[in-house]
């Protein structure tokens, strides 16, 4: 009887996980996928119930987000403290934010840029208070001439060397102007050999990076460990235009020193969250998107 028993749990089990993956396979299957919150701005500008629209990101599965507004000691009109309290509510994680300020013509004219520094302090301390790992600056014009280019090459590393005082680490984030010649030099491959590894990572948008006709991976090979974010983008819902190689990307991505991952949309076929879930479902079931990079 006891037997008969145990053979008809066992079946049961059986036809209970054919219809429902245990809890283990439920969380094997979770993978660290960060969002870049530009990809909700419209709904944040529409909907004044930020905690609601952090719920539903994380209900589609993101484990953590990259901000993008930033403002006066404040995070989309919060506090440091309130903003990670929110993130965190939602079993997310506070990983990235995009920051910059912008030098001056003069600033660049001189080479002189202290009172942007200054500008830095406040920025980063709101951070640190937020809980992040990275601040990334997410545009620079492309210089006129090279001496330009090398004044804000400097800067960059003078701000990273300010947020890895602080323990935050400091990033570039392209788009697809970098790959275009400043004199005879391509302004990416300038700014990666004109930066210090320890004050300056870079953050690849692979999408920019294909639109400005370059091969992520011929930078992940060329400038080993200098990727330690990537943001996940296509034309629109990720890996539904076939324009980017995300299986070469990802296999590769060890060797750009990929950390942590962000899907950014910028447009979409339908509504937002369709496409946010579409993209994230490509990411989950992809065989060459490993669970986590940060470990």
């Amino acid at each position: 009887m006891k037997r008969r028993t145990l053979i008809g749990s066992l079946m049961a089990g059986c036809m209970l996980l054919a219809i429902n993956p245990t809890f283990a396979q439920q969380k094997a299957a979770k993978k660290e996928i960060g969002l870049q919150l530009y990809s909700v701005r419209e709904e944040i500008s529409k909907n004044p119930n930020f905690d609601q629209i952090l719920q539903k990101i994380a209900a589609l599965g993101y484990t953590g987000v990259e901000a993008a507004g930033y403002k006066d000691g404040k995070l989309y009109n919060l506090s440091p403290q309130e903003f990670k309290a929110k993130v965190e509510k939602t079993g997310m994680k506070v990983l990235s934010s995009h920051a910059t300020k912008t030098l001056s013509a003069q600033e660049l004219a001189s080479g002189d840029f202290s009172e942007s520094l200054k500008w830095w302090d406040e920025c980063i301390a709101a951070h640190k208070a937020a809980g992040m790992k990275y601040i990334v600056t997410p545009w620079m014009d492309v210089p006129k001439t090279l001496k330009d280019l090398e004044t804000q090459c400097r800067y960059l590393d003078a701000v990273g060397a300010k947020c890895r005082q602080q323990g935050i680490l400091y990033g570039y984030h392209n788009h697809a102007h970098e790959f275009k010649k400043v004199e005879d030099k391509v302004m990416f491959d300038y700014m990666l050999e004109h930066t210090n590894p320890e004050n300056v990572f870079f953050e690849m948008d692979v999408y920019w990076a294909v639109i400005g006709d370059v091969s992520p991976v011929d930078y992940f090979n060329k400038y080993a460990g200098r990727f330690k974010a990537l943001h996940i983008k296509d034309h629109r819902e990720i890996g539904q235009s076939g324009m980017v190689g995300f299986d070469a990307i990802f296999n590769n991505a060890k060797t750009g020193g990929l950390k942590y991952l962000f899907v950014e949309l910028e447009d979409t076929r339908n509504d937002i969250y369709t496409g946010l879930e579409q993209s994230i479902d490509y990411l989950k079931k992809a065989s060459f998107v490993k669970d986590s990079y940060s470990k």
